[in-house]
């Protein structure tokens, strides 16, 4: 599948997507982290901490390119730990679906969708706020603040 085919994908199941726990209720499969990373893009989505960023982004230079550094390696340990978390959620979404009943009709989530959907969540976030960063870095701002 070519990026854009990734990127423009839409991942519902049942009018549900990966964040929300019926999505794997009803048998959605895991995205990858490229898939998510890619979907960030596609919507260009930018975070729910964009407008704390854009403040920082506002800041004369040097100041301005030394707090989006600091808080864009903040990030990537948030990156970090989420990716754990997600491989984590997704294993125990398996094992889960190993020991279901698949001809029972779900009445409910249960918290191996709960877990998992919180965890591609956070991971889109966490890509969201890089990207946002790494687009804000790629540009010089003024040295004189004006």
């Amino acid at each position: 599948m070519c990026p854009d085919a990734t990127a423009k994908q839409d991942w519902k199941i049942g009018g549900y997507g990966p964040g929300h726990p019926w999505y794997y209720v009803l048998g959605g499969k895991p995205l990858t982290f490229k898939q998510i990373r890619e979907s960030v893009r596609a919507r260009e989505y930018r975070g729910y901490k964009a407008t704390n960023i854009d403040l920082i982004d506002t800041k004369a230079e040097p100041r301005r390119s030394e707090e989006l550094r600091r808080l864009r390696l903040s990030f990537f340990d948030h990156l970090k730990e989420d990716v754990s978390g997600y491989r984590r959620a997704v294993r125990e979404l398996h094992r889960y679906r190993e020991n279901e009943d698949r001809e029972a009709i779900p009445e409910c989530c249960d918290a191996a969708h709960t877990s998992v959907s919180l965890k591609h969540n956070h991971l889109f976030n966490d890509f969201a706020h890089i990207i946002l960063l790494d687009e804000l870095l790629s540009r010089q701002g003024d040295l004189f603040g004006f």
